[in-house]
């Protein structure tokens, strides 16, 4: 074999169509995760599947239909081809595998490929810019779960988060600069929400710093240092949280932000997603329809939502680097300890 090195790429996720069915499963498999509602098993598993699935399947049916393409799910989509760019920059000095915590293409599968071939390493690269519980955790645990029941004894090296890696930072900025920022009175940097309970539990036990580090500081660490890169004067910009379900969750809100905004004269507006490396329900439905559509109605002129890095050959380039960056990883010998 001449790959000795197998990369995982691991996302969130997608219905496997836009019906009420490939909903349902999906959803019944996100929302059971206890580190996704991290509530007692069975006030979960009530609140899950007696109130939270019912009354959210027909909105969620609906919103998967829009944002369905003849190709399929964006999310799916896009990591496929960000896999078939990948592998064509590394050639022979790694095979690349897509597995996806939800749904399908699974993590079981791609490391039942992966143990077939034989690697001598495996590095496991959930693609989720912000350490969390809800995402990058609970992918690293399936995968260590998996790898423990199917016996494979390579030697595994993790990547836990590149929130503020050189590499991403200048990506990211370079893909807001195709945009011309200086076009706009504000730029509005948006990341996905949690629930305050999760916020300083979202990092590893065993961090790289003695000092917790919750997902909200590095969002706010991820925007300053792009904003850096832009050389932008803090009064540019502004950082929300959005998808929120109640009041206790991280703010400011997103869907609050860009209306207070708006009052303070800015009517262009530019929106980017920094915890998104691939496009999504929350970043082409969420914020580029649903947002856009409200600041319109209030009296905006222009609310542009930044493409995510999908498979642009800057982030193959830059993601083909991080993965085979030694000095990024957390090597071990087939264990996962600081999780």
């Amino acid at each position: 074999m001449t790959n000795k090195t197998a990369i995982l790429l691991i996302n969130l996720g997608s219905p496997g169509a836009p019906t009420k069915t490939a909903v349902r499963k999906f959803l019944t498999e996100f929302l059971n995760d206890k580190r996704v509602i991290d509530f007692p098993w069975l006030f979960r598993k009530l609140l899950v599947n007696l109130i939270i699935i019912p009354f959210r399947l027909k909105k969620s049916t609906r919103l998967y239909k829009m944002l369905w393409t003849e190709e399929g799910s964006p999310l799916i989509f896009l990591t496929e081809k960000l896999k078939k760019k990948l592998q064509n920059k590394l050639g022979n000095n790694a095979k690349v595998f897509v597995g996806m915590r939800y749904g399908n293409p699974g993590y079981k599968q791609a490391l039942s490929e992966i143990k077939k071939e034989g690697f001598d390493k495996i590095v496991v690269f959930p693609l989720f810019p912000q350490y969390a519980l809800s995402t990058t955790e609970t992918a690293v645990k399936a995968v260590e779960h998996e790898i423990r029941k199917q016996n494979i004894l390579s030697e595994i090296s993790v990547i836990p988060s590149f929130y503020n890696h050189p590499q991403f930072i200048k990506v990211f900025a370079g893909q807001i600069k195709k945009y011309h920022p200086e076009t706009y009175d504000h730029i509005v940097f948006s990341y996905h929400g949690l629930p305050l309970r999760q916020d300083q539990k979202s990092q590893p036990a065993n961090w790289h710093s003695p000092d917790k580090y919750a997902y909200s500081k590095a969002c706010i660490e991820t925007t300053e240092l792009i904003a850096r890169n832009l050389e932008l004067p803090t009064e540019k910009f502004s950082v929300g949280f959005q998808s929120r379900l109640s009041r206790n969750w991280l703010s400011p809100f997103t869907d609050e932000l860009l209306p207070q905004k708006l009052k303070e004269g800015n009517k262009k507006i530019l929106i980017a997603a920094p915890s998104f490396v691939a496009d999504n329900l929350e970043t082409i439905i969420e914020i580029g329809q649903d947002y856009r559509q409200e600041f319109i109605e209030n009296g905006g002129e222009m609310l542009q939502l930044v493409e995510s890095l999908n498979a642009t050959d800057e982030w193959v380039d830059a993601l083909a680097a991080m993965s085979l960056d030694i000095s990024l990883d957390i090597i071990f010998k087939n264990r996962f300890d600081v999780f």
